[in-house]
């Protein structure tokens, strides 16, 4: 099979992937790919993210992933006052299974002391939300303390996304790789990571289908766990995934603009 070409990769996420480039660029003075590796083999173990998300599924029990998320770059400010432990508490009553966190500094607004912050708070396991390009990021993911990373099909060929998971899992990070079309999932599925995350938003378009989800997810395996991800707003939007047998969810902006992000997760889920 022919390398999947990036070249069609929207403009936002080329510009998102050259500033983490950059990024890496400016830290590697600071803090080595060295130092980043005996810091990350001194984390205690990781926290399960995979599992967690698996003992609810194979119940077929929403299993929600909880976002915790300043502003994105076409919402702008999602949440202000933006208190990332308040947040975590919040969820972990309000019944998520996990918390997913943004670090990226300049298009998110997002913090890697947001992630230390809401993991300390409650004792879910974390994903980190970032745009992983390079093993540096994945050794300082786990330094900062996170159980598990995302890759995004979109911004990776799949030579890069093996070599990441590979050092994530050498680490004992668990990955979330997530995927927007049928190409990408092609590509996706040569992991060995169960976790399927399918994002319902067009990247071109900004337009969000459930479809997405519901036309990918009969191609995943039931040894994998698929994760909707963007557009679950109602309750109506969950009852049609779990009817077609869709039970984990990414769930983010309609949790950030609520009084209190974990009653709005259980209204919504619970």
């Amino acid at each position: 099979m022919t390398e999947r070409h990036l070249d069609k990769t929207p403009t936002i996420l080329r510009k998102i992937v050259d500033r983490k480039w950059e990024e890496i660029d400016e830290r590697k003075p600071k803090v080595s790919l060295a130092d980043l590796k005996a810091m990350a083999g001194d984390q205690p173990a990781a926290r399960g993210f995979a599992n967690a998300l698996r003992s609810r599924i194979e119940q077929q029990t929403p299993a929600v992933i909880a976002e915790i998320k300043k502003a994105s770059p076409s919402k702008g400010i999602l949440r202000d006052p933006f208190e990332p432990a308040v947040i975590a508490e919040s969820y972990e009553n309000g019944g998520a299974a996990c918390l997913s966190v943004l670090t990226d500094h300049d298009f998110f607004q997002g913090h890697e002391d947001y992630l230390v912050a809401a993991r300390n708070a409650c004792s879910l396991p974390v994903i980190r939300k970032d745009f992983m390009v390079a093993p540096y990021q994945v050794y300082e993911s786990r330094a900062i303390g996170a159980d598990c990373i995302l890759l995004i099909a979109a911004c990776l060929t799949k030579d890069q996304m093996q070599e990441l998971e590979g050092i994530a899992h050498e680490i004992g990070l668990d990955v979330l790789v997530e995927v927007h079309d049928g190409e990408e999932l092609d590509d996706a599925l040569t992991l060995t990571t169960p976790l399927v995350g399918i994002n319902n938003r067009n990247l071109h378009t900004f337009e969000v289908s459930l479809d997405t989800t519901f036309d990918l997810h009969e191609r995943i395996s039931e040894d994998r766990l698929t994760i909707t991800e963007s557009g679950i707003m109602t309750r109506s939007d969950v009852e049609a995934m779990t009817g077609r047998g869709i039970f984990g969810f990414l769930v983010g902006e309609s949790f950030m603009r609520a009084p209190e992000p974990g009653e709005k997760l259980r209204e919504l889920f619970y």
